[in-house]
């Protein structure tokens, strides 16, 4: 069965995000979808697009289109800008938090990029944005250089199918690194919960604890799991550990 991604192209229509003499952040990010996405049909992914002409959707309406697909993945197209013109340059891709297959693909499309050319940022955490806190699947936002650098805007332009084809390969590699088989993992879970946002706040209050907690979507609800260890016992004393900080708790595997 093939994976199924959602390529967003950001803002579009009245909203024209970011703009440079002349330039607007809107038509790159199009421009860019569009040709991401025929590399990864060409592929064999099964790829939607929130749009494919230049018309204005909020957030929301972009992860309602997600959810409602049941797409594996999502994944949107922006361009950054500084206060100042070239100010600043490189690229660098927003994830919720850094765990799971988003992370692994976060890091792989950044390095990919950093070999074309492009000062690399690195990956970084937004879990404040809609389209990354809302989505249902993994969910990246890739900031492919700045609009406002005219080095980068060389980049984009002289070696734009060169960048297209590294974010396919970049994603379509990390697609094949997943369904190598995995090693069994033991995890500790300490919640699952229908609302995102109660979730969201034992994620919060466990890793100001310093347990490695994350989010897992999974069967309809948001699960908090704590580790992922491949010997049992490691996974019963962080199991004991959180039980004495006062969690119910259970083991799982994955």
């Amino acid at each position: 069965m093939p994976y199924s991604i959602m390529l967003d192209a950001g803002h579009g229509g009245a909203d024209p995000g970011a703009v440079y003499e002349g330039r607007q952040e809107k038509d790159d990010n199009l421009k860019l979808a569009m040709a991401v996405g025929k590399i990864l049909a060409d592929n064999g992914i099964d790829v939607l697009y929130t749009r494919t002409t230049d018309v204005y959707q909020t957030p929301f309406e972009k992860t309602r289109l997600a959810n409602q697909a049941g797409v594996d993945y999502f994944i949107s197209f922006h361009r950054n800008s500084s206060p100042q013109a070239n100010q600043y340059n490189g690229v660098e891709v927003l994830v919720y938090d850094k765990s799971g297959v988003k992370y692994e693909m976060a890091q792989n499309i950044v390095g990919a990029l950093g070999e074309l050319g492009f000062r690399e940022i690195g990956v970084k955490e937004r879990p404040g944005l809609v389209v990354l806190r809302r989505t249902k699947m993994p969910a990246l936002l890739v900031e492919t250089g700045f609009i406002n650098s005219d080095t980068d805007n060389q980049l984009f332009d002289d070696k734009f199918q060169e960048i297209a084809e590294a974010i396919a390969e970049a994603i379509t590699g990390t697609l094949d690194e997943e369904t190598v088989e995995s090693p069994l993992y033991y995890r500790v879970q300490v919640g699952a919960f229908r609302n995102r946002e109660n979730a969201d706040r034992l994620v919060y209050q466990l890793t100001d604890k310093g347990f490695p907690a994350f989010l897992l979507y999974e069967d309809g609800l948001y699960k908090v799991q704590v580790g992922a260890f491949l010997q049992l016992g490691n996974a019963i004393r962080m199991e004991q550990r959180l039980r004495d900080a006062g969690y119910s708790t259970v083991i799982v595997t994955k």
